[in-house]
């Protein structure tokens, strides 16, 4: 897989308005787009269209939409995904293997679903507020576990648990949000880490949002990431 096709860019925006200028810059130098929650509450498949015929070479997309339901709203709810031309789709890990093996099932061979284990935002305490006594990384084991077995191509993890994760599960699907080149705030993020040490420790794909829509030149801040990515590969 090309450096380019390992990053993605989080098009978080409140509608499309806001959101097509940014992609417009950023769409040509990523292998993948994700349309999260905000800009698809407001726009909807609109969203998912506008980063499909960004570009000639256009990304693939990435819908981040962390479904958590019953199995058979969640299946059906991938099913739709899968319709729209999406190739990732996210659910949460927490909804159990009924759950995750019904989103597989609903989307099919074109769209991979890909399950949440533990937000980036979480950290131990937050997890024991939610009753879960395992640290992060183990609670990210667990939960990857049970979403591999239920039919999962794979799963989101922080680049922290990344390389237990590879080590586990060689053929599973990492991705890794929480990523921000060196020097930048960490923001709302908990267990983050450089693109480079995400890549190294084992990720598929890394996902970079704020670094990139704060750039003064998106565009140029992308290219910068995916060579940062290119260097971590040993890539010339």
């Amino acid at each position: 897989m090309a450096a380019r096709d390992r990053l993605a860019f989080a098009l978080d925006a409140p509608d499309l308005a806001r959101a097509l200028p940014l992609l417009r810059r950023v769409a040509p130098e990523v292998g993948v787009v994700k349309v999260g929650l905000e800009l698809f509450v407001r726009a909807g498949p609109d969203a998912i269209r506008a980063v499909r015929e960004a570009t000639d070479r256009a990304p693939r997309v990435f819908l981040d939409l962390k479904l958590h339901d019953i199995p058979r709203t969640v299946e059906r709810a991938a099913a739709n995904a899968a319709a729209l031309g999406v190739e990732l789709l996210t659910v949460h890990a927490a909804g159990g293997a009924a759950m995750l093996g019904a989103a597989c099932s609903g989307a099919g061979d074109a769209c991979r679903i890909v399950a949440v284990t533990a937000l980036t935002s979480l950290g131990a305490p937050d997890l024991r507020a939610l009753g879960v006594a395992d640290e992060p990384a183990a609670w990210v084991d667990r939960l990857t576990d049970l979403a591999i077995g239920a039919g999962c191509a794979g799963i989101v993890c922080s680049p922290l648990e990344a390389a237990a994760v590879r080590a586990r599960h060689r053929g599973a699907l990492i991705v890794t949000p929480g990523v921000r080149p060196a020097g930048a705030p960490s923001g709302d993020q908990a267990r983050t880490s450089t693109p480079e040490d995400a890549v190294r420790a084992g990720a598929d794909l890394v996902v970079v949002g704020r670094p990139i829509h704060e750039a003064t030149d998106p565009g140029e801040a992308a290219r910068g990431i995916v060579r940062s990515i290119a260097a971590a590969l040993g890539e010339t």
